[in-house]
């Protein structure tokens, strides 16, 4: 083999090996871009279990575990951090919620995606059985989320910021 044939064919072997790895590079980015994609929408979903806090004294008062059912959202008590409330019961609460306990309670209800936030629906104040318009704004990444509640006009109303917590997978079996 001549000398321009070798360098012909040390060429073409580098040519092949640079689209080789261009291809192997474009097929793993590809993987993880794909790999990612079920965890970034459900970081744009807010069913999961949330942190709440007290939008007075910005302290952490117990857990929110939003669900979806047929495509509208729902929040329920799910834990208190404030032991009086474990056994307390909704007094002030009016209809269906009247006496029930706090911990269960639905206080969210009829919430719909309507572009990037959730409204149309309700959200209740335990400690006053008063029931609010409600809009939840998730954050970017899907961890944090502003919850307001307003009577009217957004601007007549109170926000709150939750908290995602990481949840532990469930088993099948109890």
């Amino acid at each position: 083999m001549s000398v321009s044939e070798h360098r012909g064919a040390s060429i073409l072997v580098a040519l092949l090996t640079y689209y080789k790895l261009q291809n192997t590079v474009f097929s793993l980015i590809a993987v993880l871009l794909l790999g990612f994609l079920p965890a970034a929408a459900a970081a744009s979903s807010p069913t999961g279990l949330w942190k709440t806090f007290d939008d007075k004294t910005h302290k952490a008062r117990g857990t929110v575990r939003i669900y979806e059912e047929n495509g509208t959202f729902f929040g329920k008590i799910e834990s208190s951090f404030n032991p009086e409330e474990l056994t307390a019961h909704c007094d002030k609460c009016s209809g269906d919620r009247k006496d029930a306990p706090v911990i269960g309670l639905v206080i969210l209800r009829g919430m719909a995606r309507h572009g990037g936030d959730y409204d149309g629906g309700d959200i209740l104040d335990p400690q006053t059985g008063s029931i609010y318009r409600c809009r939840l704004t998730l954050s970017g990444d899907g961890q944090h989320m502003q919850v307001r509640g307003f009577l009217g006009f957004s601007i007549f109303g109170r926000t709150q910021t939750w908290t995602r917590l990481e949840e532990e997978p469930r088993s099948a079996l109890p």
